[in-house]
């Protein structure tokens, strides 16, 4: 695994940096750096190039011997997401994005443009950046690359990245600084955060012909081709129907299975499920009103509401005998709009302790109005030499800032005294009355603003006007607005359209149906048949011995239409149901999904497949296991993949009416190959991580539904 420094960017021309940057640069070619020393005898003349093409992304060119250069992508070395570190980038941004915070970061972004904008600065009114001076010439636009050398050295794995861009030098150096602040605390250890900031942006999905970039895709036409031969084989099905039934929907058994009885019934129950979830709302105003506590009996108040929904609910299907079809669309909404609840929640009680505690502050900074300086210091509760003295107000507010998010109970307590901070200090010695001099009172005040601005930043969220900030947001039309959003992570706004293409809402309605129709027809084409076959092995009275020889049989019969199925319920789902709803309620953030067919691990498709949920997973039950229960990285990836295990196999019991726990292993197994997938068998060979992938995705539906209707 050969390695690289770099010298200190701050040094614009001398090789010799007291700070160089030191890290590894992997086979695959994942790069990651650090801060370090290494001595300047070390240099050699060789150099590779490194072209910097877009964030977390490279590409490194190695000089060949007499021939081009050999180009290779470099990924992000991190496979695990921090949505603390995620900030939006105006490249990837569709013009017209409103809310979601989205307007403030423009703003802003606008103001810097104004701001270094050559008439300003040829009239005098501001200095010209940094690098405008040294150069003498105007800032350059976005670049699609930047260069940067990597130096061989006398070491073996050992390089020198160089990079003559003073920009780009500032960037790497400020990004490690400020990377490193943000992932140590006061004490040496890793920081943790319950809620992590989730960036949404306007998006479309990668199969909306909206996407620009999927319809100048040269890969185009094979997305005609899948829906010409779907077409074909529809044609193909019905002619067959036609000759042997005399009608081209066949015996349509699937049909009158899924609607013969209470369709009714099921949309009341799902209509009383939806407005069941107003009880999180209710649960907010009481706390809001001082009356509940979220800390000590919020949290599982809701908790314990949360069970009964979810029993409730799956007692109800039972009760009623529905079929698979009703069982599995109940069952699914159910956990939908119990995610939904659990964010509102949770964050919503995060917050309230949070505007528990800046009233809190803002009392003590009433109460410090009202002392009178003394000629000398007296208090002996507070550190006058403590880390926020002797530094300017910008840097002791940064301090301030990355103590206070090193531990979330930090941020939201809202009893000072379970606390060790300096802000903690700072009460108590105003509360203790002990005499406090002029320079004191002033640093009081300071920490206290700070903390309250910081507070009042965290209360404003993602609302660009404040207007939906805590406690505006606990009204019924916000409560009602997320339930229909295409999200299952509260935010207190997000971003919006305009207006709705009702055009558009009609082409994806049409394709729902469409899609719901062709899976149907498969069903009872290729599906129904080798089902009924193994029930009537079953009523038969065969052996085990026996029906475990029609499994290889079984299986092949199932392979190609459940991958058919598999593929069109994501596409109906994830492409037109959610387009859909996101039209109609004018929700801008279309990234439901990623590239997932590309995966070459398993922990990447599990990102990229369902990203609403994987959202909520990783806010809700990877980052709050870590902040709460104070688990390891591994531990809560473990809690994660267990959860989702397990209601997976929820919704294999709607379908089967049994606990087998087949689906649930079979899950759990993902996680040593995910370990594989970084070993030196599979890492860095995309190709073949990828057949991996897909040989797993074409044979698990059908492998799991033959376990299910064989054993």
């Amino acid at each position: 695994m050969p390695h690289f420094v770099s010298p200190d960017p701050a040094s614009e021309d001398s090789p010799k940096a007291s700070n160089p940057l030191y890290g590894q640069l992997d086979k695959d070619g994942l790069i990651s750096l650090e801060i370090n020393n290494m001595a300047d005898d070390e240099l050699a003349e060789d150099a590779t190039v490194l072209e910097m093409s877009a964030p977390h992304r490279a590409s490194l060119k190695t000089p060949s011997k007499g021939s081009d250069s050999e180009t290779s992508t470099v990924s992000d070395p991190t496979s695990e997401e921090d949505y603390d570190a995620q900030h939006v980038d105006p490249s990837q941004m569709i013009s017209g994005s409103k809310g979601g915070g989205y307007d403030r970061d423009e703003a802003a972004s606008n103001m810097r443009k104004e701001r270094s904008s050559p008439a300003l600065v040829q009239s005098g009114k501001i200095d010209a950046p940094k690098d405008e001076r040294v150069a003498g010439a105007r800032r350059p636009q976005r670049r699609k690359s930047i260069p940067v050398r990597l130096e061989k050295t006398g070491q073996d794995g050992r390089y020198i990245l160089r990079a003559d861009d003073l920009e780009m030098r500032e960037i790497i150096k400020t990004s490690l600084l400020h990377g490193s602040a943000a992932r140590v605390d006061s004490n040496g250890k890793k920081r943790r955060s319950r809620f992590s900031d989730l960036v949404f942006t306007r998006q479309f999905t990668t199969f909306d012909r909206q996407n620009e970039t999927t319809a100048t895709s040269p890969f185009h036409g094979f997305f005609t081709l899948f829906w010409l031969g779907i077409v074909v084989m529809i044609i193909k099905v019905a002619a067959l129907n036609w000759k042997e039934h005399g009608s081209v929907f066949g015996r349509n058994e699937v049909m009158t299975l899924m609607f013969h009885r209470d369709v009714m019934v099921l949309g009341l129950t799902d209509g009383a499920m939806c407005a069941a979830t107003a009880f999180g709302l209710g649960l907010q105003k009481v706390i809001y009103r001082n009356w509940l506590n979220w800390n000590r009996s919020g949290w599982f108040i809701q908790s314990v509401w949360e069970a009964i929904f979810l029993a409730a609910t799956l007692s109800w299907a039972s009760y009623r005998r529905w079929p698979w079809t009703h069982n599995v669309f109940i069952v699914l909404h159910c956990l939908v709009m119990l995610m939904k609840q659990h964010s509102y929640a949770f964050y919503n009680g995060y917050l309230s302790e949070v505007f528990k505690r800046r009233n809190l502050l803002e009392r003590k900074l009433k109460q410090l109005d009202r002392v009178e300086p003394a000629r000398s210091p007296t208090s002996p509760t507070f550190n006058s030499n403590s880390p926020s003295e002797g530094r300017s107000p910008t840097s002791a507010k940064d301090g301030l800032r990355s103590r206070r998010r090193s531990l979330h109970v930090v941020h939201s307590n809202s009893d000072l005294r379970c606390e060790s901070t300096e802000v903690a200090s700072v009460a108590a010695a105003i509360e203790s009355g002990a005499p406090l001099d002029l320079d004191q009172v002033q640093s009081f005040e300071r920490i206290i603003k700070w903390e309250i601005e910081d507070l009042s930043e965290e209360l404003k969220g993602k609302s660009s006007d404040g207007k939906n900030s805590y406690p505006h947001n606990l009204t019924v039309h916000n409560w009602a607005e997320y339930t229909v959003f295409p999200t299952v992570v509260y935010e207190l706004e997000y971003p919006r359209q305009d207006s709705i293409n009702w055009y558009y809402v009609a082409e994806k309605t049409l394709a729902t149906f469409g899609c719901i129709g062709v899976m149907i027809v498969v069903s009872q084409a290729f599906i129904y048949p080798c089902v009924i076959k193994t029930v009537q092995m079953r009523e038969q009275g065969m052996v085990l011995e026996d029906r475990l020889k029609e499994f290889p049989w079984i299986l092949a019969d199932l392979v190609f239409p459940f991958m058919m199925e598999y593929l069109l319920s994501w596409y109906v789902i994830w492409e037109c149901i959610l387009n859909v709803l996101a039209e109609v309620t004018r929700f801008a953030d279309r990234g439901f999904y990623a590239d997932w067919w590309n995966s070459t691990s398993w922990d990447q498709y599990a990102r990229d497949w369902n990203r609403p949920v994987h959202n909520f997973l990783l806010r809700h039950v990877y980052h709050s296991s870590i902040s709460t229960f104070r688990v390891s990285r591994t531990a809560a990836t473990f809690i994660t993949f267990f959860l989702s295990a397990v209601v997976h196999e929820l919704v294999m019991w709607s379908i089967f009416r049994t606990l087998r726990g087949y689906l649930m292993i079979m899950q759990m197994m993902q996680l040593p190959l995910v370990m594989l997938s970084r070993t030196r068998l599979l890492k860095g060979r995309r190709v073949l991580g990828n057949v991996v992938f897909w040989v797993g995705i074409f044979t698990g539906p059908s492998f799991l539904c033959s376990l299910y209707l064989i054993l």
